[in-house]
């Protein structure tokens, strides 16, 4: 087959492999594509979904990319030209994304009986066959997540997490592959080209940051990082850049994980869309955030040892620039939503009254197992030893996640600041009451 002007081509088959492959599955403008999966109107215009309290861009159809929109742009700032440019933003409606979500992992599961959820979007499957059949099984992938649920998704395979995520961005950028790439399908020549082509921040992994330090060592594009020293740069950077390097030349590294699991820290984060100015309003966040992360902490079987908050005036707000905020030494590991509430409120004495602060938030770090560091008797927390966490988890599973809190966290009415959702669309698949209504003449 000869190679196009530009873009990939594909090998003719090879004899069948028994060896084992990686599937790299991801939704293409995830939070765009379930808007447009229930208004086709949508669809070939530009749109945005934006933040928590419509703040600012944080999903875009490749249409509102060409008109120039960056991520995280604010919405106060496109709001005015938004209709001249056609340009229609929607409420981030995460209820409806993660029912989506689930179904894609559902229908996912189909495919291969390994499937690890990476995140809302994506998934990493386990995958057998020649890649003959592996081209078949990605069309079949992605045929059926359209089918079902009308979201578009690529397919990267490859034998390796990183070439899969590599192979999926090929995918997506290269028309011709239909959305679905098999790296060692691609011939040897167009696969060299295209890693010499890529710049080193492009790899699943590295950041900006270290994209800076690889420069230093004249280390630009992936194909540099491939061929450099292994050792060398594990003595350089850690075992994680050592494990790119192999992961890179095709040596699997990174296992699939059947459950994403929480590592070494959670944040708890969120813009305002009404700037809290006192103490109260922000005792009120810090709990609601602090109860979040125990939560979140007993449901992976986690305790954290530190807890940070934090809070922030707006990028844009020029003239009251504050940004308080404190690090708490807990008692011991702990998920006890008390003792982290007491932990985050550390924070109140440095807020000031009359600031107006546009966002806050907490991170909990030095996260563990729970029950990896024992605690003598006469230290147990009596709050934790009473399972107080677990049981207001059951009680918000069973009566709703307003049904109980503790302090101002608890309150019936939601807070002021976290109303704002003013373009949201109807949660189609969870509430009977906001169902699609279809009409036939």
């Amino acid at each position: 087959m000869s190679a196009p002007a530009s873009g990939l081509n594909l090998c003719p088959p090879r004899e069948p492999s028994p060896e084992e492959y990686i599937a790299h599955v991801d939704v293409n403008s995830f939070y765009v594509s379930c808007e447009r999966a229930f208004d086709p109107r949508l669809i070939g215009r530009p749109v945005i979904v934006l933040s928590n309290n419509d703040g600012c861009a944080v999903a875009r159809s490749d249409e509102a990319k060409a008109l120039g929109i960056d991520m995280g742009a604010p919405w106060f700032k496109l709001a005015p030209t938004a209709e001249r440019m056609g340009l229609v933003a929607k409420s981030s409606n995460y209820e409806l994304y993660g029912d989506l979500s689930a179904r894609t992992m559902q229908l996912l599961g189909r495919h291969s009986a390994w499937v690890e959820v990476y995140s809302i979007d994506e998934a990493f499957l386990g995958v057998r066959g020649t890649l003959p059949e592996l081209q078949a099984l990605a069309r079949r992938m992605k045929q059926d997540v359209m089918d079902h649920l009308g979201l578009p998704v690529c397919v990267g395979i490859a034998k390796t997490k990183t070439l899969a995520k590599l192979a999926n961005k090929a995918a997506k950028k290269n028309p011709h592959l239909g959305g679905v790439c098999v790296w060692e399908a691609v011939t040897e020549e167009d696969r060299e080209q295209l890693l010499g082509r890529l710049p080193t921040v492009e790899i699943w992994g590295i950041g900006p940051r270290l994209a800076k330090r690889l420069m230093g060592l004249g280390i630009r594009t992936m194909k540099d990082l491939r061929d450099a020293d292994a050792v060398m740069l594990r003595n350089r950077f850690s075992i994680v850049m050592m494990r790119t390097v192999l992961e890179l030349r095709g040596t699997p590294c990174i296992p699939l994980e059947e459950e994403y699991e929480i590592k070494d820290q959670l944040i708890f984060s969120r813009s305002f869309s009404t700037p809290i100015t006192d103490a109260h309003g922000m005792e009120q966040v810090l709990g609601i955030y602090a109860q979040q992360a125990s939560a979140r902490l007993h449901k992976h079987q986690r305790q954290a040892k530190v807890l940070s908050a934090w809070a922030m005036t707006s990028y844009y707000n020029t003239q009251d620039n504050h940004q308080p905020a404190v690090t708490v030494a807990l008692p011991g590991p702990t998920a006890d939503p008390l003792l982290l509430t007491r932990a985050a409120k550390a924070l109140l004495p440095k807020i000031l009254d009359g600031v107006k602060y546009a966002r806050a938030g907490i991170v909990v770090t030095d996260v563990r197992p729970t029950g990896a560091q024992e605690t003598f008797e006469p230290f147990v927390n009596r709050h934790e030893a009473r399972d107080i966490g677990p049981l207001i988890q059951k009680i918000k599973q069973h009566h709703g996640v307003n049904a109980v809190g503790l302090g101002l966290a608890g309150m019936k009415t939601g807070p002021e600041w976290t109303m704002r959702r003013e373009m949201m669309s109807p949660r189609y698949t969870t509430h009977w009451d906001e169902l699609l209504t279809v009409y036939a003449s």
